[in-house]
């Protein structure tokens, strides 16, 4: 029977999003934000973050997979919904519940980027930089996680267990 072991309670991740939100607004002055939370896993996170930030926010998702269920990443993006519109000339910022091997968000970096954004900035909740497979920057990491397959607020195996209010190791 697996069992999940705590890396991070409610109150850590509630407090440490708190501090992400009040320097997104620094870095960005009183310009809107576009958040673009990327799907599903970074939808708490994202949540909670664009309510930490003052000021004037708008949202978008994308939806990619990578994972297809399994606890390491295949490699391989698929979009599974693109934006709504046009990010051209916005201050963005993207939501990813954990940056790991990089694959993932090289990819949407280099595809955002190309659609003009006035600036393009990453905030992820965890940061495994010990897995990367290729850097790419986190502008805005919660915690820094050693490579162990981590779920809960959010996060999922087999789209299992995003509702737990806290984030653990899973260990089967």
């Amino acid at each position: 029977m697996p069992t999940i072991r705590p890396l991070y309670t409610e109150a850590q991740i509630a407090h440490r999003i708190k501090e992400l939100g009040a320097q997104i607004r620094k870095d960005h002055g009183d310009a809107p934000i576009t958040f673009i939370g990327v799907l599903k896993g970074s939808f708490m996170f994202l949540a909670d973050l664009v309510r930490a930030v003052d000021g004037d926010a708008t949202i978008e998702f994308l939806g990619v997979a990578s994972y297809h269920g399994g606890t390491h990443s295949s490699g391989v993006v698929q979009i599974t919904q693109d934006l709504r519109s046009s990010i051209e000339g916005r201050h963005c910022v993207l939501v990813e519940d954990i940056v790991d091997t990089g694959l993932t968000m090289d990819y949407l970096l280099r595809m955002l980027e190309v659609r003009g954004p006035k600036s393009l900035r990453v905030a992820s909740l965890l940061d495994k930089p010990e897995n990367r497979e290729v850097e790419v920057r986190v502008d805005y990491a919660g915690f820094t996680i050693p490579n162990e397959f981590v779920v809960g607020y959010g996060l999922d195996l087999g789209e299992l267990y995003r509702n737990l209010p806290f984030i653990g190791v899973y260990q089967p």
